[in-house]
């Protein structure tokens, strides 16, 4: 059996949701202030004496000085964190009732047991109230419990290992070492261009020494030279290559300790220990963030 993301409760899925949609809309915002910013700039070098190019160029700054308020007011990046934090919270009590695992690991009548998630669920609810007007709900989402959900945690407990092992555990080993090496090569990518244009900015510089007169598109330069930085400040690609390429190893010393489990007593200390482990990583994700 296989666990998706769609069937996990309807709560992770509008949370996850609101978390994608304020992340890309933050790094749309800035794409789009740091491009106008390089536009206007060259707008200004190649028209310098041009009415219309300066109302051109006037009008691109009053879009950014737009796009910067936007970003103040909305703090699109305040959705983005409470909603992946949200989000991951979901997800470990998802996992930790589906493997009966402390809080979760009596039995009794089907309606007890889901009760008790149902009162986790709302308790994460309750204290992210300032997300509660970026919530969507739609028949898409699917349940709070789904039926996916149940069937997992009837299963015998060495079936429900394998399931944690696999869609779990195996799921987060390769999403991080997705990320890591996909954020290894974008942090080589910007390095290089960052170099070429401070390489570029210098020839330029040298060659007005020789030709004091010529016009150079130096402040072009150094504003695209100082664009390239702010996105790689805010995306922080070697952070996250780093990062994500020790959670990915840590995960793999998880899994090993797999191959001890004997018993429902030491399967509930597994995922105990494995989601702390995965929320510790969160938690210092979003502390990196908020740097």
């Amino acid at each position: 059996m296989t666990i998706r993301e769609e069937d996990f409760p309807a709560l992770y899925n509008s949370a996850n949701c609101a978390s994608l949609k304020a992340q890309s809309a933050y790094f749309n915002a800035l794409r789009c202030y740091l491009i106008l910013l390089i536009i206007a700039a060259c707008v200004s070098f190649a028209y310098p004496a041009n009415v219309y190019a300066a109302i051109a160029s006037a009008s691109l700054f009053l879009i950014t000085l737009g796009i910067l308020i936007w970003l103040k007011v909305k703090k699109p990046e305040d959705t983005w964190y409470n909603g992946r934090a949200v989000a991951e919270s979901v997800k470990t009590r998802t996992w930790r009732w589906m493997m009966r695992a402390e809080p979760f690991e009596m039995d009794g009548p089907n309606q007890q047991v889901q009760k008790e998630l149902l009162n986790d669920l709302k308790a994460i609810l309750n204290q992210n109230r300032s997300l509660s007007h970026e919530l969507e709900w739609s028949p898409d989402l699917g349940e709070a419990i789904s039926e996916a959900m149940i069937e997992v945690r009837s299963l015998p407990w060495d079936k429900r290992l394998e399931v944690y092992v696999c869609d779990r555990i195996d799921n987060q080993s390769h999403w991080y070492s997705k990320k890591s090496q996909l954020n290894k090569r974008l942090a080589k990518r910007w390095f290089v261009v960052s170099i070429l244009l401070h390489f570029l900015a210098i020839l330029l510089l040298l060659y007005r020494i020789k030709e004091p007169s010529a016009s150079l598109p130096i402040e072009v330069v150094a504003t695209a030279a100082s664009a390239v930085l702010t996105w790689v400040q805010a995306k922080k690609h070697n952070e996250l290559n780093s990062s994500y390429a020790l959670a990915a190893h840590e995960i793999i010393l998880i899994k090993g300790e797999s191959v001890s489990i004997t018993e429902e007593r030491h399967l509930s200390e597994f995922v105990i220990n494995s989601e702390s482990a995965f929320s510790r990583e969160h938690t210092q994700w979003v502390a990196r963030k908020n740097e």
